[in-house]
């Protein structure tokens, strides 16, 4: 039976106390972090999220309340044994760095494995394969204000991991950066997770950040508020509970179709099923196919292509209403562009029909000849048999669609179907739309 790596119990934390200026920034707060989970918590900023990380990381002492790493009582460790949680279990990111303007890059990235007492050696050998792993090594020499917060950022993810903790806990680690740099940090982490099997917990207060997680515990005012999971990792005794002490009521509990759905198309809510999902679907269609026009021949195309998912209308009076001029109430688009959208859309939502109704291997075979029609791929009998064997886990929501991704870009002699970044990028988003598009109105 898996247990947690670290679990807090009723943390409080309160300044001041019994002042006419006492702060409590953390009200009776649980949670627990079980080996391998990629968590974020998640608030606005002065929510007590990076309270709640000092208090799980040992860097604070809470008011009240119990800490637990990997079964021990933080409480009741002593000096010794906390220093060697933070150099064995422990690895650290900060929004601000923490690298030491005095030493070099690679100095700052091998010091933990100094109060080890390793070898310069062995140091050496360690530094330059995490700088190298996370392309700075061209920067071993340099000092830190030399770099760019990128690259800062970068180094401090290889210094938490030099003596090869067991955990990653990451304090706001994109605060500071450009939206390229941040992308780069958080692929970082979510490889870190996916495959060297760190667990991570980090901080933000950016909504587009929650797509990596596993899991997001939500703070605000110094309280939990509720979790949301992407993809349970945790073992099954603690679902079960969970599920047990929440009561759940079964019509607000989200499929896994919508819950792994969720992290492509990120506005996505439990209400927004059936008829209340129509909106969302066309607006999800409409941008996913077209690119070049005009905002008001869009909106009068969404507004027959609403009628067409809501099937008031087929995909050949979609197709005349486009092709219409705009003074008689049509979307004012050519012939060749109305028949193109409406095939378009028509083969979307015919697999979307076979997904929703016909027996899972049809849907398979259906959307990978679809596919492979629409992208004009040539696959050999082998290669297809794993396309469709990707096709199928994503249906059955063992995979999400990054997940999907990659392995259709990866080569075929490392288990993948070889496709071109982009085609696979394209394709893996075809499979969620249509997805999407099985939950009729």
């Amino acid at each position: 039976m898996s247990e947690p790596i670290i679990e807090a119990s009723k943390l409080e934390v309160v300044y001041n106390k019994g002042k006419a200026n006492e702060l409590r920034t953390l009200k009776d707060v649980s949670a627990k972090i079980f080996p391998g989970e990629f968590v974020i918590v998640f608030g606005p900023s002065g929510c007590g999220k990076s309270t709640f990380l000092n208090c799980i990381s040992g860097l604070q002492t809470p008011s009240s309340g119990e800490v637990f790493i990997k079964g021990k009582r933080l409480s009741e460790m002593g000096k010794k044994e906390m220093v060697r949680v933070h150099q064995s279990v422990i690895g650290m990111i900060f929004q601000s760095f923490c690298l030491i303007p005095s030493l070099t890059i690679l100095d700052n990235v091998c010091l933990p494995m100094v109060f080890l007492g390793e070898s310069r050696k062995k140091r050496e050998e360690k530094g330059f394969q995490l700088l190298h792993r996370f392309n700075v090594v061209e920067q071993a020499g340099k000092i830190p204000s030399q770099l760019s917060g990128g690259q800062k950022q970068r180094v401090s993810i290889a210094r938490a991991l030099v003596n090869n903790t067991e955990v990653v806990i990451a304090d706001e680690p994109v605060g500071n950066l450009d939206s390229e740099s941040s992308k780069n940090v958080l692929n970082i982490l979510k490889d870190l997770n996916e495959i060297d099997k760190k667990t991570i917990i980090l901080v933000t207060h950016n909504a587009e950040h929650l797509t990596f997680a596993d899991r997001v515990i939500h703070i605000r005012d110094g309280q939990v508020l509720k979790e949301e999971v992407f993809k349970e990792k945790r073992p099954d005794y603690v679902v079960v509970e969970k599920e047990q002490v929440r009561g759940e009521d079964e019509t607000e509990k989200l499929s896994p179709d919508l819950r792994i759905l969720m992290k492509t198309f990120k506005n996505l809510s439990a209400g927004q099923i059936g008829a209340l999902l129509v909106p969302f679907k066309t607006n999800q269609l409409m941008s996913h196919v077209l690119t070049d026009f005009t905002r008001e021949q869009l909106d009068t195309a969404e507004a027959y292509l609403k009628e067409l998912l809501f099937e008031n209308i087929d995909v050949e009076t979609l197709e005349k209403n486009l092709d219409k001029d705009y003074k008689r109430g049509g979307a004012g688009w050519n012939k060749k562009k109305a028949r193109s959208f409406s095939q378009r859309v028509g083969g979307i939502l015919d697999r979307a029909k076979i997904l929703r109704s016909a027996s899972e291997g049809e849907a398979v075979a259906s959307i990978a000849s679809y596919l492979m029609e629409f992208f004009k791929l040539e696959l050999g009998e082998e290669i297809r048999l794993r396309f469709e064997l990707l096709i199928r886990q994503r249906i059955q929501n063992k995979i999400d669609q990054e997940e999907l991704r990659k392995k259709l870009d990866a080569r075929t002699m490392l288990g993948g179907v070889g496709l071109h970044k982009k085609i696979a990028e394209k394709a893996s988003r075809e499979i969620e739309i249509i997805i999407l598009m099985k939950y009729a109105a």
